[in-house]
């Protein structure tokens, strides 16, 4: 009985607390918002979140999955473990000239485990990680959204507090239903992004608990703080943007632990005002944690740079136009039009696209274009929400939008070009952080909407529709996120000025084998860009199989006019060479592409055709047996050894050989039967 009386008057505590706490400003007073317990608030968001997405379970590899996932050695088995930690996210060495540099090991772990365990390139498992990553994150947001939007409060049992329960699920609603997220979700690259996000939040929350004993505002937990900074690097080794929760996590302890007003503390440091020792930065321990912050961060960054190397990341024109342009006007006038551009994919995320480069927004050059409007518009947002946010007399409002802020600003910074060339133009996968600062903002903006409407219900439909509308969008996004045709069509009405969209959509249709619908997506391409090699390279081939070699010719040539080192065009320049007789051109492009290409398997093959034709025997059998020893599976290699041994009335050899390849690949019917004649030869008849 007495032991009911103290769980009784505990509960009856931890009430007043929570009564006392909501006493303060509140976005869920002015909120027309459905109030759950938080444990059905979350199922609710895994549920709807899971619902956006399920469609993509079964979708298969698209666009720049084939580079990091199929192609990529660092996910088999027979590459070593440590070989991840000094390679890119494509595979390539971080010391390589090629390199971009995106050092994501532990994003690549994770695929390398989903290969593993499914026993081969099976996507079905790949995306159901994704699928169930995103619902995670979801459902974190819930508890990340009630501490931005109703702010930190623990009970007397060190229990957090959920002081903006609608406000919290209304947010982490927006978040979970946003279309701009189906790149992430549905696309297998975007693992990266949810990754990050995924320990990005820990890291916050870990950061958050240091302060769960703080009834005084005087202790906290060092443990915590880093148990944060540990795990913003993990974010950090799943994709570059982790790092700047350490950044987050120091505006976050000012503005909520610290109750710094900003405005305030720059008028004092600007004037020397004594009263800045009574400011609480040394009584709290802000400047300890910020130390700590800080210092995580430089050894972070560090090791980072140690392991990458110093050289910058290898980026063409067509990845970045504006970055390569010689006007500084040209240069910050472009990039502030790229962030209005994902301002307005937050906002209305209608027009998404797989790619947004090669012409797809073209540049601004002059302030006479019309799109600098957009600019305009973005920076007055901007400085009216800045504004507020530093000169508001109400504190609640100050805290708000300079959290809404700073979750939508820092985040997007890596990819801002500000500090280094980035290799896109936008990127939809970016904006998955920063979508968090715009949720917090329209939230916000909602309460405001609330407290002023007459008809609160009939906004709270409106907010309602606007949910509805997006997972209706994200459904149908995740659909065409399905297979490489649907994506690369639905870009033809979203980026039709886009040539890598037109290059995408012709090899689709050439792997399918309709050339000649492929030829006119290819000319595309290369009308939209006559600078574009890999166009005019594919569109070569295909013209040479077509026996129109004359163009075919010009085509390659022009390829390798433009760019000297691209070893595939030198190859089939060589080939159509060869197809026109003209050995000795060919031999000489041949020989190019491999000095390009130092382990080209399929030119020295193609080089052994030639030196056949020429009858340059010997010539011919170093050539393939090149190729094999490059690419030991190579069938077609081995078969001309045979054949071209057994023509020359070296049966014994051919035999050997024959023998030797069909260890390689023992189930290969054109190597049975050119070893067959060759034993029939031999009257090994048996």
């Amino acid at each position: 009985q007495i032991f009911n009386q103290h769980n009784a008057e505990t509960s009856n505590l931890e009430q007043v607390f929570h009564r006392m706490a909501q006493m303060e400003p509140n976005l869920d007073h002015d909120v027309s918002w459905f109030l759950l317990p938080s444990y059905w608030a979350k199922m609710v968001v895994a549920l709807i979140s899971f619902l956006c997405f399920a469609n993509s379970y079964d979708g298969d590899f698209v666009f720049d999955d084939s580079e990091a996932i199929i192609n990529n050695k660092d996910l088999r088995a027979e590459t070593p473990l440590g070989d991840l930690w000094y390679h890119d996210f494509w595979g390539s060495k971080l010391s390589s000239n090629t390199s971009h540099k995106s050092y994501r090991p532990l994003t690549v772990l994770t695929f390398r485990m989903n290969y593993l365990f499914a026993g081969g390139f099976y996507p079905v498992g790949f995306h159901v990680i994704n699928i169930i990553l995103h619902c995670t994150i979801s459902v974190l947001m819930v508890d990340v959204f009630s501490i931005l939007l109703g702010g930190l409060q623990f009970s007397n049992k060190g229990r957090r507090l959920n002081l903006a329960p609608k406000s919290s699920l209304l947010a982490a609603l927006l978040f979970a239903v946003h279309p701009v997220h189906t790149e992430c979700v549905a696309g297998l690259v975007g693992r990266a992004d949810l990754l990050c996000a995924l320990f990005f939040l820990l890291s916050f929350l870990g950061y958050c608990k240091a302060f769960r004993e703080n009834k005084e505002g005087h202790t906290f937990s060092v443990f915590w703080v880093l148990v944060s900074v540990v795990l913003g690097a993990i974010a950090m080794l799943c994709k570059e943007q982790g790092i700047t929760i350490l950044g987050l996590n120091a505006v976050f302890d000012a503005l909520v632990i610290n109750k710094i007003n900003l405005l305030e503390l720059i008028r004092k440091l600007l004037y020397k005002d004594k009263s800045l020792e009574n400011a609480g930065l040394l009584r709290k321990g802000l400047l300890l944690r910020i130390t700590l912050l800080m210092c995580g961060g430089a050894g972070i960054l560090y090791i980072r740079w140690r392991i990458m190397g110093t050289g910058p990341p290898a980026f063409t024109e067509v990845d970045n136009p504006a970055s390569f342009a010689d006007s500084l006007f040209v240069r910050a006038i472009n990039y502030n039009y790229y962030y209005s551009l994902n301002a307005w994919l937050l906002l209305c995320p209608w027009w998404l696209c797989f790619d947004w480069s090669m012409g797809c927004i073209p540049l601004i050059k002059s302030v006479s274009d019309w799109r600098i409007i957009a600019l305009a518009a973005l920076w007055f947002c901007l400085i009216g929400l800045i504004c507020q946010a530093l000169c508001s007399e109400d504190s609640h409002k100050r805290r708000i939008l300079t959290l809404g802020l700073g979750f939508l600003i820092i985040p997007f910074l890596p990819a801002s070009n500000l500090f280094f060339r980035v290799g896109f133009v936008v990127a939809e996968r970016v904006i998955y952080l920063p979508s968090i600062g715009y949720c917090i903002l329209f939230t916000y903006g909602f309460s405001l909407l609330s407290k002023q409407a007459k008809k609160k219900k009939m906004l709270a439909v409106a907010v309602l529709g606007i949910l509805l509308i997006n997972v209706m969008r994200c459904a149908l996004r995740s659909s065409q996120w399905r297979s490489e045709e649907q994506l690369f069509r639905s870009a033809l009405s979203v980026c039709p000025l886009n040539a890598k969209v037109h290059y995408n959509v012709g090899k689709n249709l050439a792997d399918k084998g309709n050339q000649s619908a492929a030829i006119k997506y290819y000319r595309e391409a290369v009308r939209l860009n006559p600078k574009y090699v890999h166009a005019m390279n594919n569109l070569g081939n295909i013209l040479k199989e077509r026996n129109e070699l004359h163009e075919a010719e010009e085509l390659l040539s022009l390829a390798v006019q433009i760019q000297p080192d691209f070893a595939a065009a030198w190859m089939n320049l060589g080939i159509v060479q060869n197809s026109l007789r003209r050995f000795e051109e060919a031999e000489q492009s041949y020989w190019t592409a491999i000095k390009h290409r130092k382990k080209y398997p399929d030119c020295y093959y193609n080089l052994g055709r030639l030196y056949a034709d020429l009858n340059r025997h010997i010539d011919a059998l170093n050539a393939w047996r090149n190729a094999t020893v490059l690419k030991p599976e190579h069938s077609l290699a081995w078969n001309n050894m045979i054949i071209l041994l057994d023509n020359t009335g070296n049966l014994a050899q051919a035999e050997a050989v024959g023998r030797e390849a069909l260890e390689l690949i023992p189930n290969d019917h054109s190597l049975m039967f050119s070893l067959a004649n060759v034993l029939g030869k031999s009257q090994k008849y048996k």
